[in-house]
């Protein structure tokens, strides 16, 4: 079979490979259809990936196959598979695998246990002609398309978000970014009845968030968006922010901009620093919230979300390419952030 190996920082190149064996018992094999790329693959290909980003198992580890967004077909089930499953089902792969055993699990936050693996950067991931993986990471979805379904793991980032958040019906919910993720936060906050506002430098992507129903506002300065984000939400500042994009400035603005008694989420991932004048914190009693991976009821939303919104969220997906085309399509994503917003890779 071909996979596209991550060999070494900043070298990918697809091979043939034996094909794995038929699954065991609990285990399905999965043939990947379309995958997604996001940054913490970029993140992963440049050899950035620390121990604490890349999980107890200690960060990148090469070689690799990427590829953690999967959605595929089921071709070939072991024992003991839960009667869902069947052959030919499109599905879509949460991709973490929790210890069972680290004080997270115990206390029944498994998508933050100590000694995670993710398909993709711990264990191989979907760019590759087959895949096999436990059933419990095996989720059938009834999308339209592969890169429908691909979707399904970002979109349970922003469930996740949305879930920590507490967000509720009326609230009034600033998101910073619309990437991927911020897109897909601002759909689920949606979801709920809230009224989004979404903050951007670029306005192409602005337009995205717009056709889910949020307002927005491009970005100039900090202390310009905190005034205009404050003067929208009404009296207060907004019940809740969410910053999806991990930039330092970005981060200080939605401390600055949530209300007193707010939740502050923050999403977007990042090695920066970022100055906060701590009585932000102690003066509004904030509830600051860091969103990691999602557990399994927030993909089986996920999952539900996408099956509900398939059109929409199809046009998140910018780009597209084969999986002989997968190392030039990670390097064409890195070196375009601000044209790319959703790179899928097709197994063709």
């Amino acid at each position: 079979m071909r996979a596209a190996v991550t060999e070494r920082v900043g070298s990918m190149n697809v091979v043939d490979r034996p094909d794995p064996p038929r699954p065991g018992p609990g285990e399905v094999l999965v043939a990947p259809e379309a995958v997604g790329i996001c940054g913490s693959d970029y993140h992963f290909f440049a050899g950035e990936l620390s121990a604490t980003a890349g999980g107890g198992s200690g960060g990148s580890q090469f070689p690799r196959v990427q590829g953690h967004e999967v959605a595929g077909t089921i071709t070939a089930l072991g024992a003991d598979c839960r009667a869902e499953l069947e052959l030919g089902q499109r599905v879509a792969l949460w991709p973490l695998r929790a210890c069972g055993h680290c004080y997270p699990c115990s206390v029944g936050r498994p998508n933050t246990c100590d000694n995670f693996e993710l398909i993709g950067i711990h264990v191989d991931g979907g760019l590759q002609d087959l895949l096999c993986t436990g059933q419990d990471q095996v989720f059938p979805i009834g999308a339209a398309d592969g890169a429908i379904a691909a979707m399904a793991e970002p979109v349970s980032v922003a469930v996740r978000a949305v879930r920590r958040a507490r967000i509720e019906s009326g609230e009034r919910i600033v998101v910073l970014g619309a990437g991927p993720i911020g897109q897909c936060v601002a759909l689920v906050a949606r979801e709920r009845q809230a009224e989004v506002l979404v903050i951007d430098l670029q306005p192409s992507r602005l337009q995205r968030s717009r056709e889910f129903g949020a307002e927005t506002l491009v970005w100039s300065n900090a202390e310009d968006v905190v005034r205009q984000a404050r003067r929208w939400s009404g009296p207060g500042g907004p019940p809740v922010g969410v910053d999806a994009t991990g930039a330092p400035a970005a981060v200080r603005a939605m401390i600055d901009l949530v209300a007193s008694a707010g939740r502050a989420v923050q999403v977007g991932m990042s090695t920066s620093e970022v100055a906060l004048r701590i009585g932000s914190l102690t003066e509004k009693e904030l509830d600051l919230l860091g969103v990691s991976c999602c557990d399994a009821d927030d993909f089986a939303e996920a999952v539900a979300v996408v099956e509900r919104n398939g059109p929409a969220i199809r046009r998140l997906v910018s780009h597209e390419f084969s999986l002989a085309e997968a190392p030039g399509a990670l390097r064409f994503a890195m070196s375009n952030p601000t044209e790319v917003m959703k790179v899928v890779i097709w197994n063709a």
